[in-house]
């Protein structure tokens, strides 16, 4: 019998469907913030759009995380009557669900033109785009998230304050709360292992009830496939528990944030050998890496918001938090937003640590790997790697990264780097999307205006 993991086909998708003597099917496909949307297909269904693909909503490229419809975009919306698009069945994402034995589930993609602004093309399009400049990228993404003893329902009964976190305290590393909650442990390990997101490293991080899982290497678009799986299992296998995790980027001012550190490599597609490794130069850093990470130092206050890509992705981006304030880049300096890691052929590397755990991890990875490539492309050369506190430099206009949502969307808006590389009808809609986001921010009045305006003011 063939196991989800083998099926590569079309054909072989039908034929584990029929071993199994499945009746329905489960597809699901990514959002723009990163929101795993889905349904189930009866067979007879599945087995058409295998080679026909099938019609989804578009409506699902035009709403923010909330179902709250943009009124700013153009690709979609009520001047368009929310029309299906077309979208086809990826086979070899085939996976079993735990929770669902035997269903399996099947990632799909929007086809044609809705391929312009969908958050899994645009990452294929620069994959593709580096595999034409002689590379294959390959990353691997790690989450922190914060598990709390709440459900939907308690969290918003509660106005989502005064939440109860899995764990008290401060606690990194601790071998003692592995221990205490093995079996939890050994559930998010499992998971991992049959849902293919292979967890390298699983511990808990420094605050109360968070943890950090680092997810294992693999092909770009694969390992953007497992990271998004990653961020929606964990939430589904927390609340059967009647827990919650969490991936958003700042959810207390009392803890650091949530990170969604991105691991790149670069290998020769005509030998396999490592671009990035060359033990003649300092640090074994190739003219290759060198371009790289000046691509990516260059482009990151362009390429933000697609990042950092809510209104509290930038709650996070403050000194002394473990998030980079500004565009630097250092060897094996984790206060920078650029870590060169030093190794050998298999494992020379650098960690983009900008991003946060609350990005769409295909647009995240396609602007890491964009811009690193565009770099390599371009031939640029980085400035001077940061030695020591990154938070404690003065840094140069270029290098400053926006502050807010607002001007992070402005600047990707007008790049024309980002425009070659991602496309203008994505561009224009992701920022059309972030000026919404922020727009529902303004909106709306906080508790600390209420308390510092209301009475006295």
């Amino acid at each position: 019998m063939l196991k989800p993991r083998e099926v590569r086909s079309a054909t072989d998708a039908r034929a584990i469907v029929e071993e199994r003597d499945l009746r329905h099917v489960k597809v699901g496909l990514f959002d723009n913030d990163g929101v795993m949307r889905g349904k189930y297909l009866c067979r007879e269904k599945f087995f058409s759009s295998l080679e026909h693909g099938f019609a989804f909503c578009d409506v699902v490229l035009g709403w923010d995380v909330k179902d709250q419809l943009y009124d700013n975009a153009d690709y979609t919306g009520w001047h368009t009557g929310y029309p299906d698009a077309p979208v086809r069945i990826l086979p070899q994402s085939c996976r079993e669900i735990p929770f669902e034995e035997p269903m399996l589930l099947f990632l799909a993609e929007f086809d044609r033109q809705a391929a312009a602004v969908c958050p899994r093309a645009v990452l294929r399009r620069v994959v593709e785009r580096c595999r034409g400049a002689g590379f294959e990228p390959r990353a691997a993404l790690e989450y922190e998230f914060f598990l709390f003893d709440e459900t939907p329902h308690s969290a918003r009964e509660k106005g989502f304050r005064n939440l109860k976190p899995f764990t008290p305290d401060w606690f990194g590393y601790s071998v003692i709360r592995n221990s205490v909650h093995a079996e939890l442990y050994r559930q998010i390990l499992d998971l991992g292992e049959r849902m293919d997101f292979p967890i390298e490293g699983l511990h808990t991080e420094t605050g109360p009830g968070v943890l950090e899982a680092a997810i294992a290497v693999d092909d770009a678009e694969a390992a953007a496939d497992k990271a998004a799986l990653f961020k929606t299992f964990i939430k589904v296998l927390a609340q059967r528990q009647g827990l919650m995790a969490s991936f958003m980027a700042k959810w207390s001012p009392d803890y650091p944030g949530q990170s969604g550190h991105i691991h790149l490599s670069l290998r020769q597609r005509d030998s396999g050998r490592s671009a990035f490794f060359d033990p003649r130069q300092p640090h074994n850093m190739s003219a290759v890496q060198r371009h790289f990470v000046a691509g990516q130092q260059r482009l990151m206050p362009e390429f933000l918001c697609m990042l950092a890509p809510t209104v509290n992705s930038y709650r996070r981006l403050i000194p002394g938090f473990w998030a980079p304030t500004d565009a630097t880049w250092g060897i094996e300096n984790r206060t920078a937003a650029l870590r060169v890691i030093p190794g050998d052929e298999k494992s020379q590397r650098q960690e983009y640590r900008l991003g946060a755990a609350d990005a769409n991890p295909y647009l995240a990875l396609a602007a890491a790997l964009g811009s690193g490539l565009y770099g390599v492309l371009q031939r640029w050369e980085p400035g001077e790697p940061v030695a020591g506190n990154a938070y404690a430099l003065t840094q140069t206009a270029e290098l400053a990264l926006p502050r807010t949502l607002w001007d992070a969307a402005q600047r990707l808006k007008a790049s024309e780097v980002a425009q070659e590389l991602f496309g203008s009808e994505f561009v224009d809609h992701f920022a059309a999307s972030r000026f919404w986001e922020e727009r529902e921010y303004r909106r709306h009045i906080s508790d600390w205006e209420l308390d510092r305006y209301f009475e006295i003011i």
